[in-house]
């Protein structure tokens, strides 16, 4: 089985500074253009014969290396619900909520989140992050942000909305961070939040990949989508009709879920064919992307419904069934079907659904960050033979995510396998 370990730049960085290291006759440290830059001028003055007395520069681990979801967790970035704002009533977004909130979207879109329960989320989201430092894991958090502030392109007028979802900005490849593009006209600035980390992390030997920005322009969205109740999203779902056209590239970085060489994606309603082909050109011939699909009225980001949890382990949701289940059996995964979720019907998820339960995020095989109120899946869990790391964030699932959707684990401490044959 073939396993490859990040070193700064990749493997084929590692290689790179090795023969420059050979032509140069000594190690090649600090940025890859000043390595360049030196490169001509050292090799007309050195002779070919001093490659004879090269040592190897030294191999630093790169920051930046994550192959799959279940590795253990050494360094992760955890959003912040502070200055967290609800975006305009658009159609983009009148697309992916429920029609009970559209009434608070109605009075509250451009504004602030209601005052006391977003201080509630914030406290929340602290603890989180105290909790994973405890179990030794590094966390960093993105920059505090004005999200009030109203932006201008030829293309459209908004503001903000927040940083408090990583998973749905940025994905890491190996020792590559891909910035999404996005399909919200609210969410087109966001990752400004997480340029000082990201820049960081390249400074340091990761690569940095940011993906087709799009104009978000009238002809990226259907106009007339016609949602008016539940029935209406089943049946546009089930022809294939999104709110998001194929007018450019989009998608929202937590429509993919990653095992190993294997990367799974669902075209949804912020996430197009365009963007998914974009994404498969990019990480071929050493990735393969997997498009599956689910029989879910409101597809939007995978990992409520599809949370790859082990090596050949596998959340499934009961209501938004697999199509392609079959072909997982056929390679031997496991598939669990979780409980259903406990959380009560007046507490507000205006941005999701209640399975934000099997939202959860692992701390290696046998460890998992889940919801201390869901004693259900906590007993599933258990009998998986996993630890549960119960953690309460009941007030931050109302902004649109659990614990996977909250964080972007950067490092891991594992090696690219294959697991899906």
């Amino acid at each position: 089985m073939l396993r490859v370990r990040c070193l700064r730049g990749g493997s084929r960085g590692a290689e790179a500074a090795h023969l420059i290291g050979a032509m140069l006759g000594r190690a090649v440290t600090g940025w890859v253009q000043r390595a360049f830059q030196s490169t001509s001028v050292a090799a007309a003055a050195q002779p070919r014969h001093a490659a004879e007395h090269v040592t190897e520069p030294e191999q630093q681990e790169c920051p930046v290396c994550s192959y799959n979801e279940w590795d253990p967790l050494e360094e992760v970035i955890v959003g912040r619900a502070e200055n967290a704002h609800v975006p305009a009533f658009t159609v983009e977004v009148k697309a992916n909520t429920y029609e009970k909130y559209w009434p608070f979207y109605q009075k509250y879109g451009g504004q602030s989140f209601p005052a006391e329960h977003l201080k509630k989320a914030v406290a929340e989201i602290e603890e989180m992050c105290n909790i994973l430092r405890h179990e030794g894991v590094n966390v960093r958090r993105p920059e505090p942000i004005d999200w009030s502030l109203e932006y201008k392109t030829p293309d459209f007028t908004s503001s903000g909305m927040y940083a408090a979802m990583p998973r749905d900005i940025l994905l890491v490849v190996g020792n590559e961070i891909i910035e999404a593009p996005m399909a919200w006209r609210a969410r087109f600035f966001e990752y400004r939040a997480y340029r000082p980390l990201i820049k960081e992390y390249f400074r340091n030997g990761a690569k940095w990949t940011t993906a087709p920005k799009p104009t978000m322009a009238d002809e990226l969205y259907d106009q007339d989508y016609p949602i008016r109740t539940v029935e209406d999203r089943h049946k546009l779902a089930a022809e294939g009709k999104f709110v998001t056209t194929e007018h450019e590239p989009c998608f929202d970085a937590a429509d993919f879920i990653r095992a190993g060489r294997d990367l799974f994606v669902q075209r949804s309603q912020v996430t197009n064919y365009m963007g998914i082909e974009w994404m498969r050109r990019h990480l071929a011939p050493d990735y393969k992307v997997h498009i599956i699909s689910f029989k879910d009225p409101n597809p939007m980001h995978i990992d409520a419904t599809f949370n790859i949890i082990g090596p050949g382990l596998v959340l499934s949701n009961p209501d938004r069934p697999c199509r392609q289940i079959d072909m997982f059996k056929k390679a031997g995964w496991t598939i669990v079907k979780p409980p259903t979720p406990l959380i009560p019907d007046d507490h507000p998820l205006w941005m999701s659904s209640k399975w934000l339960s099997m939202n959860v995020l692992m701390l290696g095989e046998k460890r998992v960050m889940v919801d201390a109120n869901e004693s259900t899946i906590q007993k599933m869990f258990e009998n998986l033979g996993i630890k549960t790391i119960k953690v309460n964030i009941r007030h931050a699932n109302s902004l649109g995510g659990g614990f996977h959707c909250w964080t972007t684990d950067v490092r891991r401490r594992g090696t690219l396998e294959s697991y899906f044959h």
